[in-house]
């Protein structure tokens, strides 16, 4: 997996996402955003996925879009992601959008190497996750949610639950007492990708 850095990279607080092409067009600005919002102090570590259908899926579930079902390649690339986080001194965040957003969501409940998980209009219509959630408690300290006010108003059946599916996620995260916030953003899934990320990365570094 091609690892591309921006920022400081000398500097303690390390952000780590996977990202695609699209991500990457506009990786630059999200940079400067995340800059302007919580400071200089950070290098972004941009995780290359080859399949995001299926490097960032927990498990097997049918396509709900097109025909390309989704896989069950998260751990892997959990794994290809903790093998960068080596250095015990510095401070890790793992964060993304889509289901790079429910990807970093599920990543909190696998190791305690990430301090915090932003996760920016994640596709919490993912079959199964918000049980998964009820059956487990997250590792990180703070958990950042948001997404679009116009998400949930789309044809497709299972894609539309994704706004219960992510008040339900931010209800259980509350009963849990986890350090956590549901922002809504003006807008489909298809806006402004770069800003949402960047507001959900340093929401959780405040």
């Amino acid at each position: 997996m091609e690892i591309l850095e921006y920022g400081n990279k000398d500097a303690e607080t390390v952000l780590l996402q996977p990202v695609d092409e699209h991500d990457l067009e506009n990786i630059d600005r999200e940079v400067r955003l995340i800059r302007e919002y919580a400071g200089p102090d950070f290098l972004l570590a941009a995780f290359h996925v080859g399949s995001w259908n299926k490097d960032l899926s927990p498990w097997n579930a049918p396509a709900v879009f097109g025909s390309e079902d989704f896989g069950d390649g998260a751990e892997e690339t959990l794994s290809q992601i903790l093998d960068y986080c080596k250095e015990r001194d510095r401070i890790y965040y793992i964060g993304g959008y889509s289901l790079a957003g429910l990807f970093a969501l599920w990543a909190a409940y696998q190791t305690d190497r990430f301090r915090g998980a932003a996760a920016a209009s994640p596709s919490m219509w993912f079959p199964g996750f918000t049980d998964y959630m009820k059956q487990r408690k997250p590792m990180c300290s703070r958990i950042y949610l948001s997404l679009g006010d116009r998400e949930e108003r789309v044809r497709n059946p299972v894609m539309a639950s994704v706004g219960d599916k992510i008040r339900e996620a931010a209800g259980i995260l509350q009963e849990q007492k986890i350090d956590s916030t549901l922002v809504w953003n003006a807008g489909n899934h298809f806006k402004e990708n770069d800003l949402r990320t960047a507001k959900a990365f340093a929401w959780v570094m405040r």
